[in-house]
Parts: structure tokens; C-alpha cells; sequence
């Protein structure tokens, strides 16, 4: 292994069909002041909120509730979380929902007892907290962001147009227990099952095409990517199998929680640049990111050869007899490409509400990291978003 690092996650997590019930495990070990987050209206359609609910209820929980938080929750709403939170003096926040609601659950987790304004503190300054903070739990039911067993939140700011994450460094900030069912998937549009399926194997990529690259990680990175490739197919054809559902939500978590970004600097750069379209479009994260992918890797390909070549043999099983470098990593983006369609991704931004006149401006609040195979100048991020179009 490459470097030096500290690997923990303390996470617990619970899978399969039954696994709400070992909620029951978890609750009594926090206070009795539950705030209960969610989204839309689905979870009540679903009957997952009843028995949620149902279960806070016998375990003699006085709940709260923060409803409507947003596929890209905002900085409004997260101080009207805020005060929620506080006015409940809050012992456990639980997340119902997606990964945007367990983000949103961990940016009030840090912030109740902040005393400054968390978006400076937080998102503009990326410092870390020097408060107290509450425990997060999280009963998924949507899979992509693998915010069930990470430490990341993100949060738009409407005014400025920005949307940031923040990845804490303390694992305190992870949740303290997620429920994975994937039964309470099943329900998504197809829409919002393919853009967690691509945000899920962006995550992988972003560790993958790194700056420093670690044979043990990219080998575990190359099989989670084989694995989600397989049951994305599966589920395409048929939402409704357990298997193939229950394969991608397991893909999901370990796509983004720490353990395939050990001995690598990773890179980010495609979430950089989506997210950045996605402040300014409100977009569904993981279509921003389809839509600015392949140009991205195409204009670094060259400095990142040989990756971009072992990733078309390993992952797109491209046959490199009698082809150059560039010839086999070429093969694998299209490859990679003709899988994008097939499942029906966004392919460009301009689908997405972005136009030329942004482009400018998107690239201004573009945040660039360093740990890629090629650090992005504005002109090049200008150059990539323009061909996203």
C-alpha cells in the first residue's frame, strides 16, 4: 500500500428486508428527543414513515419532524433545521430518505451547537467542528451518494448559486447506524434508480483515476465497478429484482465509504464540475455528473494512460491485441458510454437546463482539487463544460 493513512468507520449498519426492525435495537441507547427528517411526500405513500413512526412510538420517543427536504437541500432549509433541532433539544436526528437527507441530517448534526454560521464555517472555510454534535442514524431508500456510512454533506446555497461538500474528517460525523432495505428502493422512478446507479460508479471512478494509484484499492475499485455493471443491467430491465437492487445498494456503500480511497489522493474533479452545474440548474445529482463525465475523462485520458487503459481491460473487457494505448482506453470510455445510454443517462447538460451564457459563471464557482491526473486551469474547465453542452 502506497503512503500512509488511518482507516475507520464506525458505522453500523443493518441489511435486508427485516433489518427495520433492529431499530429497536438502536434507539434506546439515545436520549427520548427524536427530530425525524425526511423528504416528499414518498415515505408516507410508501408506508415507511407509518412504520417508522410506529417503532419511534413504542420505544417512548417524543418526535419532531424536518419534512420537505430537497434533492439538493439548501442552506434556508438547513437553518430552519437548525432551529428545529434546537427548540426540540434534539437527542438523535434520524434520516428517512436518501442520501441528500442523510447529508442534510449531518449538516444539522454540526451545526446546532455551532456558534457561527455553518456555511462559512463549514463549506466556505472547510473547517472542522469545535462544538458538540448530535448522533445521525439513517433508514435508506435511495441508493447513490453513500452518505449511510460517510461523513459527507452537502448543501446548496441558493443566493450564490454554490453547491458544496464537505467531507468531515472526524468519523464522529458518520452516522451512528444506517438501515439498508432494499425493498424500500422499489419504488423509485426509473429516473432516480439510474442516476444513484451512475452517481454510485462515478464515486468509484473519482477514487479510481487518481493521482497516486494503489493496486489492493483498484482491484476492490475494479470489482464493485464489474458487480454494479451487472445489476444495473439486471435492474434496468427489471426494477423489481431483489437481487440486482439489493447488489447496488451493497455497491453503493462501499463505493463511498473510505475503504477503496486508501493509499490513493483521488481525484473529484467530475463531482466538482456537476455539482457546480448543479447550483445553478438544481438538477439531480447524479445526471450532472453523467453529463460532464465523459468529456472530463476524455480531455485527461492522455495523462492518465495507463489507468484509462487497465480500466477498459478490467472493467470493459476491451480486447488489446494488435491496439495502441490509446486505442484500448478509448474503447473503454465508449464502451462506458454505450452503458451511460442504454440505462438512459443524461448525456449532456444542456438537458439539464445549462446554457451557453452559464458556462462562465458555472466555471467560476467550479472548485478545482488537486489530486487528479491533471489539475483543471479555468480555461480547461470553461473548454470541458462547453463540450458537456
Amino acid at each position: 500500500m502506497i503512503g500512509n493513512f488511518a482507516y475507520c468507520n464506525p458505522t453500523k449498519l443493518y441489511f435486508g428486508e427485516n433489518s427495520l426492525t433492529y431499530l429497536n435495537t438502536e434507539l434506546p441507547k439515545y436520549g427520548s428527543n427524536v427530530v425525524l427528517i425526511y423528504g416528499g411526500g414518498s415515505v408516507k405513500k410508501n408506508g415507511i414513515y407509518d412504520a417508522v413512526t410506529e417503532i419511534l412510538k413504542a420505544n417512548g420517543k417524543n418526535i419532531v419532524e424536518i419534512s420537505g427536504v430537497m434533492p439538493n437541500p439548501t442552506l434556508a432549509k438547513l437553518y430552519e433545521g437548525i432551529e428545529i433541532a434546537r427548540n426540540h433539544h434534539a437527542d438523535l436526528l434520524l434520516a428517512v430518505g436518501g442520501g441528500s437527507v442523510c447529508d442534510y441530517a449531518k449538516a444539522v448534526s454540526v451545526s446546532v451547537n455551532c456558534k457561527e454560521d455553518p456555511w462559512e464555517k463549514y463549506y466556505l472555510r472547510f473547517e472542522e467542528p469545535d462544538c458538540e454534535t448530535l448522533p445521525v442514524g439513517c433508514v435508506l431508500t435511495m441508493v447513490g451518494t453513500g452518505s449511510e456510512m460517510n461523513a459527507g454533506s452537502v448543501i446548496t446555497n441558493q443566493e450564490t448559486k454554490q453547491k458544496i461538500g464537505h467531507v468531515f474528517a472526524d468519523e464522529a460525523i458518520m452516522p451512528k447506524f444506517s438501515i439498508l432495505n432494499p425493498r424500500f428502493t422499489m419504488t423509485l422512478p426509473h429516473y432516480q434508480m439510474v442516476s444513484g446507479i451512475y452517481d454510485i460508479f462515478n464515486h468509484i471512478c473519482e477514487q479510481y483515476f487518481s493521482g497516486e494509484d494503489d493496486n489492493t484499492s483498484d482491484y476492490i475499485s475494479e470489482g464493485l465497478m464489474r458487480s454494479l455493471l451487472h445489476s444495473s443491467r439486471i435492474a434496468n430491465a427489471n426494477p423489481q429484482d431483489y437481487e440486482a437492487r439489493s447488489n447496488i445498494m451493497w455497491t453503493a456503500t462501499w463505493a463511498l465509504n473510505t475503504l477503496v480511497a486508501c493509499g490513493k489522493s483521488t481525484d473529484w474533479m467530475v463531482h466538482m464540475l456537476g455539482q457546480a452545474v448543479g447550483g445553478y440548474t438544481n438538477a439531480t445529482h447524479g445526471m450532472t455528473l453523467a453529463a460532464v463525465s465523459l468529456p472530463y475523462y476524455r480531455y485527461i485520458m492522455q495523462d492518465g494512460l495507463a489507468k484509462f487503459k487497465r480500466f477498459a481491460i478490467n472493467v470493459w473487457d476491451v480486447d488489446p491485441q494488435g491496439k495502441s494505448d490509446r486505442q484500448i482506453a478509448e474503447e473503454g470510455l465508449t464502451a462506458m458510454e454505450s452503458w451511460m445510454k442504454e440505462l438512459g443517462l443524461v448525456m449532456n447538460i444542456t438537458e439539464l437546463g445549462a446554457t451557453e451564457d452559464m458556462i462562465e459563471s458555472i466555471a467560476d464557482v467550479t472548485i478545482v482539487m488537486p489530486g487528479g491526473y491533471k489539475v483543471l486551469e479555468r480555461d480547461e474547465i470553461i473548454r470541458i463544460l462547453r463540450e458537456s453542452l
